[in-house]
This record gives structure tokens, C-alpha cells and sequence, in this order.
């Protein structure tokens, strides 16, 4: 593994023990245990780290989101997108907690992120359109828009959403089975879309792969 590859895993293990506002390069360094001067040579400062941070998160999700070749879709595909997903939002889980931060510290970022984001919103639309033509969903371009954007919605938010609702405590930490309880509610989008021929198989498929979670007693 290179350096460059060694600082980068560390920063990320860093980031998500600690968040990124508590770790600061020469603890990163001391981590490695390398001097700051070499940790500079490869990167100029903790935010050229990020952004390579965000740079493979992004790969990682683009090449989740492909639509099969060669035959149709189905409810498996959807639910390997959507466990593929959020194990990379736990990967980077770090990103999601604060990213209203990481985004004003660096415009640049911000523009690239912007990039992802419509980027992500028309694979996930032609992921709906394909879950319709397949006659899984009954629902309109529209609708398939609309659940494309819900889901984004959902995901970039569930961290948030876990911390300001369910969490015990402020200094409380998010489970990876907490995190994953939102692929559940993902598919609980699409299910007043489902056609008659498909929805008691995608209803079973569901259960038993991602049931409510008992903490999800609301």
C-alpha cells in the first residue's frame, strides 16, 4: 500500500471514530507514525484528504448504481443497491454526520458535490423507470421522479435524522444495524406503487430481508 493510500485510510478511520472536526493532521500523522512534513509532501492540508476522501465515495456509489444487462430488474437488484449504499455510508460515515460542514469549509467540494448529487438523481429515476416497466410499480414518469428524489432525500438524511430523534443521548453513537434501518424505510416508498401481480412476493422479500426494526418505534 502506498503512502498516499495509508493516510487516506487512517484519516477515514480517524474521521469516523472522532469526526472530522476533532482530528487534525498532526494527529493523523502521529496515528502513522510519520512526521507532519512527510504527511505535507503528500498532502497539503486536512482538507485535500477530504476531498480525496469524497472522491472514492463517489466511485464507489456510481458504480453501485447500474441498471443489469440484459434482462429486467427486480426487487433482488433493489435491494443490493440499497445494501450496497448505506454499507458505503457507514464506510464514510463521518461525511454524512457533518456534511453541511464539510461542504461550506470547501466550495469546491460543494460544486463537486452538486455534480454527485445529479448525477445519483437520474440513475436512481432510471432505476424507478426500470422497477415500472418491469411491472413491479404501476407509476407515472412523475412518480418515478418524485420517489427518485425521496430516496435521496432519505438517505443523506437518515443520519441526521437518527441523531436528532432516536439516539438516547447527544454523545450516543449510530449502529451500523441503526444506519441500515433506513433501507427499510426506502422501500417503504415504493409500496403503494406496487402491482398486484408482484406485491405479495416483494412484500415477503422484504420481510425477510429488511423487516422494521423493533427500534424504530414511532
Amino acid at each position: 500500500m502506498s503512502t498516499r493510500d495509508r493516510i487516506l485510510d487512517a484519516s477515514l478511520q480517524l474521521f469516523n471514530q472522532s469526526g472530522e472536526r476533532n482530528v487534525t493532521t498532526n494527529h493523523i500523522a502521529a496515528h502513522l507514525g510519520m512526521s507532519p512534513g512527510n504527511l505535507y509532501y503528500h498532502f497539503k492540508n486536512k482538507q485535500a484528504i477530504i476531498y480525496q476522501l469524497f472522491d472514492r465515495y463517489e466511485h464507489r456509489v456510481m458504480n453501485v448504481l447500474t441498471l443489469p444487462e440484459g434482462r429486467a430488474i427486480e426487487t433482488a437488484d433493489k435491494i443490493r443497491y440499497l445494501t450496497q449504499v448505506f454499507e458505503g455510508l457507514w464506510e464514510y460515515r463521518f461525511m454524512h454526520r457533518d456534511m453541511e460542514h464539510l461542504l461550506k469549509a470547501d466550495p469546491q467540494l460543494h460544486e463537486r458535490y452538486r455534480g454527485f448529487f445529479r448525477f445519483c438523481l437520474r440513475r436512481i429515476e432510471e432505476i424507478f423507470l426500470a422497477v415500472n416497466a418491469a411491472g413491479i410499480i404501476a407509476a407515472s414518469e412523475q412518480d418515478c421522479r418524485d420517489l427518485a428524489l425521496n430516496t435521496w432525500i432519505i438517505v443523506t438524511s437518515w443520519f441526521s435524522f437518527l441523531h436528532s430523534n432516536l439516539l438516547p443521548a447527544s454523545d450516543a453513537e449510530i449502529s451500523e444495524d441503526m444506519l441500515r434501518g433506513g433501507i427499510y424505510q426506502v422501500f417503504s416508498l415504493e409500496r403503494p406503487y406496487l402491482t398486484e401481480a408482484h406485491r405479495d412476493s416483494v412484500q415477503e422479500l422484504q420481510r425477510q430481508f429488511i423487516p422494521r426494526p423493533s427500534w424504530l418505534g414511532i
